[in-house]
């Protein structure tokens, strides 16, 4: 599947809900918030048609992700049928980590082997803050339940967020030191209303980096593998187990390398996360349409992807995008 400028689309990222059992400051608006009905949504058995045609069109890879996807009902044999479809390489999952310690070993055992977990905070106070609530201790025990299961790798997402979780940069650090864990810091994206007052947050990926290297050695790991790797730029600390990336989205984006289309939990398909064009899938898919629509419709949204996004980070005027990530599917 390849767009207009040459680039192989082999990735789609799929939310199965908007809902979360946290409320995260930079996620989800703090008023204003309407959560999707159960016949807004797509059913499980349309999303895998969709994947399923994907899949024939040349997709390899899938992300599952909300909202909080362990909220939904019926999420593991959801990823069991996944596990099932012939020519789906690489399947993961994106969590919060609340009901991970609950889920983990009935995930481990469809077949996905592949986790991300979100992690802002290793103190349980400011967890407590950014998340509107969440319980930091719930997360470290589903990590540790991940790891014993055997999930590999384990990702800890951090969101990079200037004057609130930059004194601890070193302290993420050291877990990619005792673990093979992947720790990856992920530039703060201006996202719909949450954002507002995104600008004075963003933290720049080489202020993350200084304040690594005034400490360890980073040694850089060769880029992509394989067709279906990520964006982010990837490291090792000398000696240490796991590996240290770095996702920076507005300072230095990566829209020549994009492989990636969203599914949002209502239906919409996005080729390019910060632009406002959506396709509706869901609409064909419940007017019947036959799988060779379904298929033109892809490839029409493969063909409208952008060269790049416009989100510019000087003179501290950052575009934003209307929709949350709670909505589109982080």
């Amino acid at each position: 599947m390849l767009d207009k400028f040459d680039r192989e689309i082999n990735y789609l990222r799929v939310s199965i809900t908007d809902r979360c059992n946290l409320r995260c400051r930079y996620c989800r608006p703090k008023e204003d918030f309407s959560l999707q009905g159960h016949q807004d949504i797509l059913r499980y058995e349309e999303i895998i048609r969709v994947v399923r045609i994907a899949v024939k069109m040349g997709l390899i890879k899938i992300r599952v992700t909300g909202g909080e996807p362990l909220v939904r009902r019926g999420v593991v044999d959801f990823l069991a049928s996944l596990k099932n479809i012939t020519g789906l390489r690489d399947i993961s999952l994106t969590t919060n980590g609340i009901l991970l310690e609950q889920f983990a070993c009935a995930i481990f055992a469809t077949g996905v082997h592949r986790i991300n977990i979100s992690l802002d905070s290793l103190n349980k106070k400011k967890y407590s803050y950014i998340t509107g609530g969440g319980n930091l201790d719930a997360v470290l025990r589903g990590i540790a339940k991940a790891e014993e299961a055997g999930f590999s790798p384990i990702k800890i997402n951090t969101v990079a967020i200037k004057g609130f979780n930059d004194d601890e940069v070193l302290a993420f650090s050291r877990l990619a030191i005792d673990k093979p864990f992947q720790v990856r810091f992920i530039e703060l994206m201006p996202l719909g209303k949450a954002q507002s007052n995104q600008n004075p947050d963003y933290l720049p990926t080489s202020q993350v980096l200084e304040k690594i290297n005034s400490q360890y050695t980073l040694e850089a790991i060769p880029g992509k593998t394989q067709k279906s790797d990520g964006p982010a730029r990837r490291f090792r600390i000398k000696g240490g187990l796991g590996e240290i990336g770095f996702i920076n989205p507005v300072s230095n984006h990566f829209c020549s390398s994009c492989n990636r289309l969203r599914l949002t939990a209502d239906g919409k398909l996005l080729a390019c996360l910060l632009q406002p064009e959506e396709i509706d899938l869901k609409a064909a898919l419940r007017q019947n349409c036959g799988d060779a629509e379904l298929e033109n419709i892809i490839s029409g949204a493969i063909l409208s992807k952008p060269k790049h996004h416009d989100l510019d980070c000087s003179d501290n005027n950052l575009k934003k995008c209307r929709r949350d990530m709670s909505a589109i599917g982080g």
